[in-house]
């Protein structure tokens, strides 16, 4: 009888994470939602943690649960959210390189998941805080990806995130539009950034290159697997 082939180490490579609110879906998850359901103080935070007085783990949790809404209502708003039409291409495309593309966002994992299986990318793996129901209209924010050691005082510390897949995968390609990506950036093997984070990178000398979708992100992606990383 033949002894079986042992496996083969997977060889170091690149792998994706990417942030999900403005970058994978059109419009702030969290930021609909409050304006649809959130109670009188959401806004108030919201200047706090703008001003530097709260993080936005803080923040976050005091908005949650001013959030005035029965699960139905959720879903039903969650229902007439739309993502990037070329997401999933960008994901199938990953997937023929080999790469590995994981969510990791500071926004609310149950309004992330159930927007990505309404596209059919239910598979993904999705690392954000934890909404939990407390009553029939009442909602509370767990955040289990938190760490004392996050300089921006995130639910979800996602520098801890990307060093994790560094050391399992070897490189992290990172993927984001906003404040919430700054830190991150700085510790990613290479950055595609729209929106706020195209100035940022340029500003500190990140390496980076901008997309204003996914269908161009694709075709940055091919560019660095093949390693063309040098496209700022």
């Amino acid at each position: 009888m033949n002894e079986p082939t042992p496996l083969l180490p997977v060889a170091p490579g690149w792998m994706v994470q990417s942030d999900f609110d403005g970058t994978i879906s059109v419009l702030d998850v969290t930021d609909t939602l409050l304006t649809r359901f959130g109670l009188p103080g959401w806004v108030e935070l919201e200047e706090q943690w703008e001003r530097g007085e709260i993080g936005s783990r803080e923040c976050m949790k005091g908005q949650v649960a001013l959030l005035d809404m029965d699960e139905a209502q959720l879903q039903a708003l969650l229902d007439t959210l739309e993502i990037d039409p070329g997401f999933a291409g960008f994901v199938a495309a990953a997937a023929a390189h080999g790469m590995q593309v994981q969510v990791v966002s500071d926004g609310i994992d149950y309004a992330i998941r159930h927007v990505l299986e309404r596209h059919g990318l239910g598979h993904l793996e999705v690392i954000a805080n934890h909404l939990v129901q407390v009553s029939e209209r009442r909602w509370r924010l767990e955040s289990p990806w938190a760490s004392a050691r996050c300089t921006r005082a995130s639910g979800n510390c996602k520098c801890e995130r990307l060093a994790e897949q560094q050391a399992v995968h070897g490189r992290v390609l990172y993927v984001g539009d906003s404040t919430s990506d700054f830190c991150v950036s700085h510790k990613a093997d290479f950055v595609l950034a729209k929106y706020k984070l195209i100035a940022y990178c340029e500003q500190q000398g990140i390496a980076h290159a901008p997309f204003t979708n996914f269908e161009a992100a694709t075709a940055l992606l091919d560019k660095v697997v093949l390693g063309h990383e040098a496209l700022a």
